[in-house]
């Protein structure tokens, strides 16, 4: 799959952009995926879907989408609009081997992705300047793989790397489109909202006195 990725071109005038996240309940062997569709340039919120899934694959660095994918698919599935572009909480080309979940999701659905990650996984970068809209191209074994990109003055950058059909630059120019008021794009960061929320009501939900109470019933 990897040679069939496309680091190049990306929609101009996206419409709707879908940001997902996912949260882990480690006890019960489960996990949460939230995906929330936001509106551009308004950053409205369209729909929201989400899923929950049992945890088949194993924790293995660098193939995080076999973990999360089964979910995030699931959620995505549920959506009424088809987004222009999907954004994760996670990186695409900057991965060990040029597939992370942002790719790898991006290329089984044909829709153009990007990652956007908040540490870096492989690469260095040099300086970035203080102003939002700076970066610094993150560099791995010689190659280019992403940017550590500063969305807001006085804020941490973020890793944006291109997923699939979205080159470096056009996936710096979406990014920024997505961001609000707060140092991650909108739509992974409500993503993120969403599915801690969606991790604490099944923690509620599964409690054993919740389980008492419905027996009872």
């Amino acid at each position: 799959m990897r040679a069939r990725l496309i680091v190049r071109g990306g929609p101009r005038s996206p419409r709707l952009v879908a940001g997902a996240d996912v949260a882990y309940d480690k006890a019960r062997g489960r996990c949460y995926a939230a995906v929330v569709v936001l509106n551009l340039p308004e950053l409205r919120m369209v729909e929201y879907a989400s899923a929950e899934r049992a945890v088949r694959f194993p924790y293995v660095p660098g193939l995080l989408s076999f973990r999360e994918g089964p979910a995030v698919l699931a959620a995505l599935a549920r959506l009424r609009h088809r987004p222009d572009l999907l954004m994760f909480d996670a990186h695409g080309y900057a991965h060990p081997r040029r597939f992370g979940l942002a790719a790898h999701l991006g290329y089984l659905l044909d829709v153009p992705s990007i990652g956007c990650a908040k540490s870096v996984l492989v690469g260095e970068h040099g300086a970035v300047g203080c102003e939002a809209g700076s970066f610094a191209w993150l560099v791995d074994r010689g190659e280019r793989v992403g940017a550590a990109l500063r969305t807001r003055a006085g804020v941490r950058p973020v890793y944006i790397s291109p997923g699939h059909r979205v080159g470096f630059r056009q996936a710096l120019r979406l990014a920024l489109m997505a961001v609000g008021k707060f140092r991650v794009p909108e739509p992974t960061r409500l993503a993120d909202i969403m599915v801690a929320r969606l991790k604490r009501e099944a923690a509620v939900a599964n409690a054993p006195g919740a389980t008492a109470l419905r027996a009872r019933r």
